[in-house]
C-alpha cells in the first residue's frame, strides 16, 4: 500500500488535527472575539470529517494501516461517525452557556476537536502502541476541559482529580501493557491475539490483561474506577459534562471491546468473568448511589455509571451479538445523554444555572413542553418500553443469556428495576410538586433541537426504527471477527 493509499484511509484523522491547528493559530491571533465563528467552524470540521469516516474506503471493508497500527473497518467507521456528531452537539450546545458565564473563548472548541481526534484514534487503533496515544491524545484534551472555568474552585478541583486519577488509570494501562508485550513479544493485537492461543503458561499475560482491563475501565467510568465520576461531572461547565459523559464513553467502549475481541478472543474464558463482575458492581452502584442525589449532575454521573454496565453486559457475552449489542445500547445512550443534558442547559433563571433537582418542581405547570421531553428521556433512561432505552437493554440482555449468562442478565433487569425509582422521582417532581420558579425560555435553536430530537428518538418505531440501527450495528460488530 502506497503512502497516498493509507493516508486515504486516515483522512478524518487529518482533516481533525490540521482543522484544529488551523482554528488554534486563528485563536492565537484574532482573540476570543473570535470564538462564536471558531465554534461554527470546529463543528462544520466535524460534520466533514464524519462524512470523510462514513464514506472512506474502508467504510465497506477492511483495511490495517501503518503497520497494523490502526484498522479502518465498520466498527470503527459506526464508531467515529458518532464521536463526531456528539463532539459537535457538544459545541453547539455549548454557546448560550458559556456567553452567560463569560467563558467564550476560542480554546474550547478547539480543544473538543482534538479530544475527538483521540477518540477516533481509540476507535481504530489495533496495537498496544497506538492504543495508547489515542487514549492519552484524548484524555490530556479532557483534562484542560474540565478545569476550563479556572476561576471556580470547583471546576480547578474537578480538573485536579481528574488529572491525577487519570494518570493512575494510564499508569495500570501502560503496566499491562508492557506485561502483554513481554509475555507475546509483539504490540500488534493480531499476533497477541496468537501467542496467547498457542497455549503454555498464559499467568503473565493474563495478569497484563487484568491490569489493561482496570485502566480501560477508568476511561468508561466502570465500577470500581468510578471514582471520579460524580465530582467531576458536577465540577466541570455543565456542557463539559455533556459531553464527557457521551463521545469518551463510547470511544472507550470501542476500545474495550476492539481491545479484548481482537487481542484476546482465546482467552474469552479468561476475561469474560472479569468483565461481568465489574458490568455488576457498575450496575448496583449506579441503581443504589443515584437514589440519595439532590444535584442533576451528580445524578447523571451515577447514572452513567450505570448505564456502563449494562454496556458490560453486552461485551461479557464475547460474542458476535455481544458486540452489536454494545454498539446499539451506546447509540441510543448518546442520543439520551445529549437530549437530557439539553434540559439541563436550559435549566437557567435570571441568577444563573441551577443543578439542584428540586428546582424541576413543578416544572410542568410552568414549561410543559420541556416536562414533556425530560419525560420521555427519562423513560427511555430507566428503559421504559417502548422507549428505544428499553430496546438497548433487551438486546444487552438477550446476548447475555445466548451466552448462558442469564445470572447476568437476571442482575441487570433488577438493576435496571431500582434504577427506575430515581429516574421517576424526577418525573414526580415535574408533575406533582408544586412549581418552583420559572425557567429561562431564550434557550436558542441548537438546545431546542437537541432536545425536541432526542425525545423523537426515543421512539424508534415512529422513527426510522431500530431495523437500521441493528443493521448497522451488527455489520459493524462482524468485522471484528
Amino acid at each position: 500500500m502506497t503512502l497516498f493509499e493509507t493516508l486515504s484511509y486516515a483522512w478524518p484523522e487529518l482533516a481533525l488535527a490540521i482543522g484544529a491547528m488551523v482554528l488554534l493559530i486563528t485563536g492565537v491571533f484574532l482573540g476570543d472575539k473570535a470564538a462564536p465563528q471558531i465554534s461554527l467552524a470546529s463543528v462544520g470540521l466535524l460534520i466533514v470529517c464524519a462524512l470523510l469516516a462514513a464514506f472512506s474506503p474502508g467504510a465497506g471493508s477492511t483495511a490495517s494501516i501503518f503497520d497494523g497500527a490502526f484498522r479502518i473497518d465498520a466498527f470503527s467507521t459506526f464508531a467515529k461517525v458518532l464521536i463526531f456528531g456528539a463532539a459537535a452537539f457538544a459545541i453547539l450546545m455549548s454557546d448560550k452557556y458559556l456567553a452567560g458565564e463569560k467563558l467564550g473563548r476560542f480554546e474550547y472548541p478547539v480543544l473538543i476537536l482534538l479530544a475527538a481526534l483521540g477518540m477516533s484514534l481509540m476507535a481504530s487503533a489495533t496495537d498496544l502502541i497506538s492504543l495508547y496515544m489515542g487514549i492519552e491524545t484524548q484524555s490530556l484534551a479532557l483534562y484542560i476541559l474540565a478545569a476550563f472555568n479556572r476561576d471556580s474552585r470547583r471546576s480547578t478541583e474537578a480538573g485536579l482529580k481528574y488529572f491525577v486519577l487519570g494518570a493512575l488509570s494510564s499508569c495500570m494501562l501502560l503496566y499491562g501493557a508492557s506485561l502483554v508485550y513481554g509475555f507475546t513479544g509483539s504490540t500488534l493485537f493480531t499476533e497477541i491475539a496468537k501467542a496467547a492461543s498457542a497455549g503454555g503458561d498464559n499467568a503473565g499475560l493474563i495478569i497484563g490483561l487484568v491490569f489493561m482491563i482496570s485502566g480501560l475501565a477508568f476511561k468508561v467510568s466502570a465500577a470500581p474506577f468510578h471514582m471520579w465520576t460524580p465530582d467531576v461531572y458536577e465540577g466541570s461547565p455543565t456542557p463539559v459534562t455533556a459531553f464527557f459523559a457521551a463521545a469518551p464513553k463510547l470511544a472507550g467502549m470501542a476500545l474495550f471491546t476492539r481491545a479484548l475481541m481482537m487481542a484476546f478472543p482465546g482467552a474469552v474464558g479468561d476475561w469474560q468473568l472479569v468483565i461481568a463482575i465489574i458490568a455488576v458492581a457498575s450496575m448496583a452502584i449506579g441503581a443504589f448511589s443515584a437514589i440519595a442525589q439532590t444535584n442533576i449532575k451528580r445524578l447523571m454521573a451515577y447514572s452513567s455509571i450505570g448505564h456502563m454496565g449494562y454496556a458490560l453486559v453486552g461485551l461479557a457475552a464475547g460474542t458476535s451479538s455481544g458486540v452489536s449489542s454494545v454498539l446499539i445500547y451506546m447509540a441510543i445512550y448518546i442520543v439520551m445523554t445529549v437530549g437530557t443534558f439539553a434540559i439541563i442547559l436550559m435549566m437557567r433563571r435570571r441568577g444563573g444555572m441551577t443543578e439542584n433537582i428540586s428546582d424541576l418542581a413543578g416544572l410542568s405547570r410552568t414549561n410543559m413542553p420541556m416536562a414533556l421531553i425530560l419525560t420521555v428521556l427519562l423513560f427511555s433512561l430507566a428503559g421504559v418500553p417502548p422507549t428505544a432505552g428499553f430496546f438497548g437493554k433487551w438486546y444487552v440482555f438477550l446476548a447475555a443469556v445466548d451466552a448462558d449468562l442469564i445470572w447476568l442478565a437476571v442482575i441487570g433487569v433488577a438493576a435496571s428495576a431500582i434504577s427506575a425509582f430515581y429516574y421517576l422521582r424526577v418525573v414526580w417532581f415535574m408533575w406533582f410538586d408544586e412549581p418552583a420558579p420559572a425557567f429561562e425560555r431564550d434557550h436558542g435553536p441548537a438546545l431546542a433541537v437537541a432536545a425536541w430530537g432526542s425525545a423523537i428518538l426515543m421512539f424508534p418505531l415512529l422513527t426510522v426504527g431500530m431495523g437500521t440501527l441493528r443493521q448497522l450495528a451488527e455489520t459493524a460488530a462482524a468485522s471484528l471477527f
